[in-house]
């Protein structure tokens, strides 16, 4: 007895000699866990496609074609203070990248959804303009976005089968089928969650630009290709913002011509399955870090371009850029 009572004393002794370094590493680990309700953007860096997408039997390239990303930093305490002083360390609250309704971890998610969706349609633009067959099997539309103003009973990534009976293939059906309504009207829509079908209505309101019913999808596919493609990803990544650079490496691969002629490509932005590129966000990161990769050109979408003229003359970038509209284009342009 005498002896656990030694022990005892000696272990009691030791914390109050050290209380000041048990308290101090309590204090470490809550303020490296309590999340505030910011993130930090952080110039990224760029991934190279020949890395990420195999081509059966594919042609190789001299140069290389690589997409662009952001680095983006939950705001835990440290983060933020350390964020003042590195330069191009910018605090955004949570708020102006995602709905108040709508958690970080759900938003990440529909970037997931919206990832394979650029993917899928990056496989199809690129197999189109290199004039070869796709043979799509089925088509998947997730519900990745209910705005603030929506009356509706849908959840997210619900997934849309059709509305007031008539089945939709892509965004412009919903659009197309709203058109036809009236304010306050409210449509009967399918879904199916976690392997069952429901019935889920929405009411039509009225905004600037038209009707609405405050939904958004992405379209994701299943299909059939020859020669065959795999494209690889990380968990960690997420967004639509590399459909345009996979589409051209897809298309690099596809034809006996090197469109790279051996230069560093870096670039961002959407792409449709009929080739269209888009605008993305956080397009100063990316050209920073394009910069940061020595690339030689940075493709950016037409709409993002004069963003990133003022950038690169505000901080004098030794950089070619070039806007593009659609896969047409980046490829003519990057050829020359």
């Amino acid at each position: 007895m005498n002896s656990i009572n030694k022990v005892y004393e000696k272990i009691k002794t030791f914390m109050k000699e050290n209380i000041v370094f048990f308290l101090s590493v309590v204090a470490v680990i809550f303020i490296f866990q309590v999340e505030l309700p910011y993130v930090i953007y952080t110039p990224g860096g760029s991934i190279d496609l020949n890395e990420r997408i195999e081509v059966e039997n594919g042609y190789e390239t001299k140069g290389s074609l690589s997409m662009a990303y952001v680095s983006m930093i939950k705001g835990n305490i440290p983060f933020l203070l350390f964020s003042y002083l590195m330069p191009n360390w910018d605090i955004v609250p949570e708020n102006d990248i995602k709905s108040e309704d709508v958690t970080l971890d759900e938003m990440i998610r529909a970037d997931q959804i919206s990832l394979l969706q650029a993917q899928n349609n990056a496989v199809l633009s690129a197999f189109h303009y290199a004039g070869k067959e796709v043979k799509v099997k089925n088509k998947i539309n997730h519900i990745i976005y209910i705005s603030d103003e929506a009356k509706t009973d849908l959840e997210l990534f619900d997934e849309l089968i059709s509305i007031n009976g008539k089945e939709i293939d892509e965004l412009k059906d919903i659009q197309n089928l709203i058109s036809n309504c009236q304010v306050g009207d409210r449509v009967e829509i399918q879904v199916k969650r976690e392997e069952e079908f429901y019935k889920k209505t929405a009411e039509v309101y009225a905004m600037e630009d038209g009707l609405k019913i405050g939904i958004s999808i992405a379209t994701t596919y299943e299909y059939e290709t020859d020669p065959h493609v795999e494209i690889l990803s990380k968990s960690s990544e997420s967004g639509p913002s590399g459909g345009l650079m996979m589409a051209l490496s897809i298309y690099n691969s596809l034809i006996p011509e090197d469109i790279t002629k051996g230069k560093k490509i870096i670039g961002t932005g959407t792409i449709n399955q009929d080739g269209v590129v888009g605008a993305i966000g956080g397009v100063k990161y990316k050209l920073l870090g394009a910069v940061k990769k020595k690339a030689d050109i940075f493709l950016v979408p037409e709409e993002n371009y004069d963003e990133v003229v003022k950038v690169k003359k505000e901080k004098n970038l030794e950089i070619r850029v070039i806007s593009v509209r659609t896969l047409k284009q980046a490829v003519e342009e990057i050829s020359k």
